[in-house]
């Protein structure tokens, strides 16, 4: 079978399957000047420039992009409307779009979606705004989901349903497009969920009850924890909760890693460089879970939550041994002696033939009380030089209570997570000095 050319339009010249239509002199005009003044931009030398050009610069530029990608939306739309993916068999226009433009398919797929959203009459202000460079892209997704999570009744606490007309709407879309041009996307998010309070007071109320009853049942149906161990001594793992747990997880980690509970040298790290604050915070989270008290762990037939480190008494003594946990991970014993000082950690030290010589002592932990004594004392870290405040400190045993030392303030000291650690580390040496401060000497 012969091909046979279609007779062409008045439109446009026959051309072969699977090549692209030649431009019209429109839109050839329009995207040779936008490629031009591009290629302008590009070709300036920014060095150059003036402070207050610069700002100029960015000032347009951040306009202009708003306004471009106002167009982008606009005629992803248009060829959703025409369906153009069909054309290869494309599941969806975003689909097709991704695969010329090499987005990925979800930013093809925001974007059409927007540019289909402000098609509606509802959202042409939010449109125009967006073409007029005046809002950004985030600003006006964040505006069209707030209206449209508008329902379309609502319930009253007094059990009457209201009906919440257009004019509503467009006074909320109105609102949410005024505090625009004082407030970022996450501002605007925070106003859009309650937005009928200002708009509809009588009935904000309600409406934000029932959104925030959804959101908090859908935030517990998806709350998980996955941790897995990479066998290299590092745990990784990721967590949903609700946002509230999250809150208040993030000022327990935030108070912890407060620099002003730090040491200078706590504070840098092995290169010297100051630490970010993802590093603190990580380790706050090491600090949280070592020291959470063992006696407000929940019970499981009527033992608390802990963990078993079991070791034979020479493993205990020596310096360079390792602890087995009941899980079946391994630690160096001198970190499980320093855990054995405040963390929920129990010992379960077997002599010959692994009989259990020590399951622990009720007296591991020092008290209240206690506390307080060692830090009317001791005033912060015992180790010379450091100026880490009581509050900051862990209280640490001279001799161990893995070694069956006493848990009193005559064999107790205060000592800041870093010295802890040193203190247990067997490369190190400590001192105790006539004032009760301590030295450490690194073993040669």
């Amino acid at each position: 079978m012969s091909a046979v050319p279609i007779e062409p339009s008045h439109h446009e010249s026959w051309r072969a399957p699977g090549t692209e239509p030649p431009a019209s002199v429109l839109v050839g005009d329009v995207v040779q000047r936008l490629a031009s003044v591009l290629s302008d931009l590009g070709e300036l030398s920014l060095g150059a420039l003036a402070d207050g050009d610069v700002v100029r610069l960015l000032d347009a530029t951040t306009t202009a992009s708003s306004r471009l990608t106002r167009e982008v939306c606009r005629t992803a739309a248009e060829a959703d409307r025409r369906r153009l993916g069909d054309a290869t068999g494309a599941r969806h226009t975003h689909q097709w779009w991704a695969g010329r433009s090499h987005h990925t398919q979800a930013t093809a797929a925001r974007l059409t979606a927007l540019g289909r959203a402000l098609e509606a009459d509802v959202h042409a202000p939010t449109g125009r705004a967006l073409a007029d460079g005046g809002l950004r892209v985030e600003q006006a997704r964040v505006i069209v989901r707030a209206v449209d999570a508008i329902p379309a009744k609502v319930r009253t606490p007094d059990g009457e349903v209201r009906i919440i007309d257009a004019a509503v709407r467009d006074k909320a879309r109105d609102h949410l497009l005024k505090a625009a041009t004082e407030h970022d996307a996450k501002a605007l998010r925070r106003l859009g969920k309650r937005i009928l309070d200002v708009v509809a007071p009588e009935l904000g109320e309600a409406q934000e009850a029932a959104l925030l009853a959804a959101e908090e049942a859908r935030a517990y149906a998806v709350a998980e924890l996955v941790l897995h161990d990479d066998g290299a001594g590092r745990c990784h793992g990721r967590f949903t909760v609700p946002s509230h747990v999250g809150t208040i997880l993030k000022r327990h980690l935030l108070a912890l890693a407060n620099p002003a509970r730090h040491t200078d040298v706590e504070l840098h790290d092995e290169s010297g460089e100051w630490k970010p604050l993802h590093r603190r915070l990580g380790e706050a989270l090491v600090e949280y879970v070592e020291r959470y008290p063992r006696e407000a762990t929940p019970q499981t037939a009527g033992v608390n939550a802990t963990v078993v480190i079991t070791m034979s008494l020479e493993q205990l003594l020596c310096e360079s041994a390792t602890a087995l946990l009941d899980d079946g991970t391994r630690m160096s014993a001198g970190q499980a002696r320093r855990l054995a000082c405040e963390a929920g950690i129990v010992p379960a030290v077997l002599g010959s033939r692994s009989r259990p010589l020590d399951l622990g002592r009720t007296a591991r932990l020092f008290t209240q009380a206690q506390r307080t004594a060692l830090g009317l004392r001791d005033g912060g870290c015992t180790a010379k030089g450091c100026e880490t405040t009581a509050s900051g400190c862990h209280a640490h045993h001279d001799i161990p209570w893995s070694r069956r030392g006493p848990t009193d303030l005559a064999n107790g000291r205060l000592l800041c997570p870093r010295h802890h650690r040193v203190a247990h580390d067997a490369r190190y040496a400590m001192t105790v000095h006539a004032d009760n401060a301590v030295s450490f000497t690194r073993r040669t």
